[in-house]
């Protein structure tokens, strides 16, 4: 696990300057502590920060081919690097490592941009081909590792594995402008992250999941390519006991070989179904007990490690708990400069704080994540099926007028329980799937947004809204299967945006790396196979994977109700955040944008903290966007007013 950076004359061969390419290097050492590397030739610079996880000794990055014209930086891992390499081998190829980082490589030069769809793993690389004077940068399928990229006018190419390396850059022209995208304000509003291919910054992109770019010296750039996706097919016609039995088969290949390290390796168990089969999974394929970390809160609304104790007991893990305060919210500003981007998921802190924890005690950490989205998890899936069985009970010539009508007038009761809220329901009714789906997932929905955003942005938007992100990716869906619909979706946006971004960059904060065995491609591919009955049953998320684990896992585990990893926002803001928030929310830095009613803030602060209302989520959005205006966007941390359409600092536009 690493970090890489660089930059590419796209036009000719200029000079790289040595100690801009060492200060986009050393931006990125939390995620490399253990060695750092340059490689610079006519018109080309790589950087790589490395943290040694597999052959140690001679793993070192930048890594080369036999002659010298071929060289890689990578970060991640590919997990069938051993079944590779006597297959290069045979065909001709000398490896002088015992390192995954070698086969890239070698895979390059045997198969040229087809490599990447040999490799199973997680991973985000650029290579240089001096022969064929072609960089080419590829990122994983279900997008683990990420990778920022930027076109300057000068026609010098930054890349890098975080946004603030390709930040750190100043070249005679000057560096990455930071103008605001004012379509990634509309995205990170509505969604919580700014989604796939925009990044908070007009000029700077992010590597889509599973494409890849090649650019040769002297052409124009391109466009990425997609050399995979997911196919919902739904035609696997096996019974509910074979898919268990093949279940625990494939859940065992996908962990044993993440297992693979030269260092400590463990777990992240919270209780919750998905960690716990990890776990469950690592104790059957492990000579001695599994290293295994949690968080709880002291708070027992936040609480679940109770269950994580029940697996760490039933497997005898050497398990680490760690209780946090419930008002442990001293990290926004630690939070805003980590991600580099406005980024709204509060289950930032305790992820946070749970890889802090583990990498006292390993290096390689295993997680659950991605089992929602994969095996049907989320309780938003249930609601939405529920709503399409009444969507497609009723005409849209009768259903979009009537309850159109009915989620404008009736109130909102962020009271009540969740099943209860009738005008989120009767909004959703008036909407396609897609559309309903987007306006579930939404922090601030668009009735929100239009009060929210000012005039001047709703100009500057000119009707774009974050709809076009599903919008785009329902068109290559393939399926018009209610469940498999979602779960794409979620595997194209949420999981991408929200959770991988997460933990990466949390894990990465504390030089720590984390697989993700339930986001193995090949195990996707396989579930995609199955039908939507296998993964919501009466009402049950996850049925398939919890039949396939009743023999190894409680009960209280399985069938629990699912609680995540939430910290109180509610209390924190009518209590020891209560100024905090006033003066963010209220304050010049949002002021100064012109991108926000006043009224309409001074209206969300005053119903919250009068308790009229729980308006938690947005104003935890706003103090994050505040955070990073602060933190990143102004540059030397100082604020910069500006007008309507422009100005102070290069910041808004």
């Amino acid at each position: 696990m690493c970090g890489i950076t660089g930059i590419f004359d796209t036009r000719g061969v200029r000079p790289v300057d040595r100690a801009v390419l060492q200060r986009m290097n050393d931006s990125q050492q939390h995620r490399g502590p253990d060695e750092g590397s340059l490689h610079i030739e006519a018109g080309l610079g790589l950087g790589h920060r490395r943290l040694s996880i597999i052959d140690i000794a001679t793993g070192q990055q930048p890594l080369f081919n036999e002659d010298g014209s071929v060289v890689v930086i990578f970060n991640g891992e590919i997990y069938n690097y051993q079944d590779l390499i006597p297959e290069l081998q045979a065909a001709g190829h000398h490896f002088h490592t015992k390192s995954d980082t070698e086969v890239i490589v070698h895979a390059w030069e045997q198969w040229g941009e087809a490599c990447v769809e040999r490799f199973r793993g997680m991973f985000a690389f650029v290579l240089w081909d001096r022969n064929r004077q072609t960089l080419f940068m590829a990122r994983d399928r279900l997008g683990v590792k990420p990778l920022y990229y930027a076109l300057l006018d000068d026609g010098s190419l930054l890349f890098g594995s975080e946004l603030k390396s390709l930040l750190a850059y100043r070249g005679g022209n000057g560096g990455l402008k930071r103008d605001i995208d004012p379509l990634a304000v509309e995205e990170y509003f509505a969604l919580g992250y700014v989604a796939e291919p925009r990044t908070i910054f007009r000029q700077a992109r992010k590597m889509p999941p599973a494409h890849a770019l090649a650019i040769r010296r002297g052409d124009p750039v391109g466009e990425p390519r997609a050399y995979w996706d997911v196919k919902f097919t739904l035609d696997n016609p096996i019974s509910v006991d074979d898919a268990s039995a093949e279940l625990r088969q494939r859940l065992q290949e996908s962990v044993r070989l993440r297992m693979i390290s030269e260092v400590p390796l463990g777990a992240f168990l919270s209780g919750g179904v998905d960690s716990s089969a990890v776990v469950a999974t690592m104790a059957g394929l492990s000579e001695g007990p599994v290293n295994t970390c949690s968080i709880g809160f002291d708070d027992p609304k936040f609480n679940e490690s109770e269950f994580a104790a029940m697996v760490a007991h039933r497997y005898q893990t050497h398990h680490r708990l760690e209780i946090v305060k419930s008002d442990d919210f001293d990290l926004i500003d630690t939070l805003a400069r980590l991600y580099d981007e406005p980024y709204a998921d509060s289950s930032a802190i305790p992820t946070y704080r749970v890889c802090q924890l583990a990498r006292r005690h390993v290096t390689v950490a295993l997680s659950g994540d991605g089992g929602d989205e994969t095996f049907g998890g989320y309780r938003r899936y249930r609601l939405h099926l529920m709503e399409e069985r009444m969507r497609s009970a009723l005409p849209a010539a009768v259903r979009q007028p009537v309850f159109g009508f009915l989620g404008r007038v009736y109130p909102k009761a962020d009271w009540a329980p969740r099943m209860f809220r009738a005008k989120t329901t009767f909004e959703g009714m008036s909407r396609s799937a897609v559309q309903a789906y987007c306006h579930s997932v939404s922090l601030l929905r668009e009735p929100m947004r239009a009060q929210l955003f000012s005039p001047a942005l709703q100009r500057q938007l000119a009707g774009y809204r974050a709809q076009h992100v599903f919008d785009q990716h329902a068109a290559n869906a393939n399926t018009d299967d209610p469940l498999a619909l979602i779960q794409y979706l979620d595997l194209k946006t949420y999981l991408v945006g929200d959770i991988n971004t997460k933990v990466d960059r949390a894990s990465m904060a504390h030089s720590l790396e984390v697989r993700e065995p339930l986001m193995d491609h090949e195990l996707v591919e396989w579930l995609a196979t199955l039908p939507s009955s296998l993964k919501v049953r009466g009402g049950e998320g996850k049925f398939l994977l919890k039949k396939a684990l009743a023999p190894q896992l409680p009960n209280d585990v399985l069938y629990r109700p699912k609680m995540g990893f939430a910290v109180p926002l509610a209390r924190w803001f009518r209590g020891p955040l209560k100024q905090r928030v006033r003066d963010a929310v209220l304050g010049d830095r949002l002021a100064c944008t012109g991108w926000f009613n006043r009224s309409y803030l001074e209206h969300l602060v005053d119903a919250h903290q009068s308790g009229v209302r729980d308006c938690s989520s947005p104003l935890w959005t706003l103090l994050m966007f505040e955070a990073f205006l602060r933190n990143v966007a102004d540059g030397d941390g100082r604020a910069a007013p500006v007008g309507e359409h422009r100005q102070v600092a290069g910041v808004f536009a």
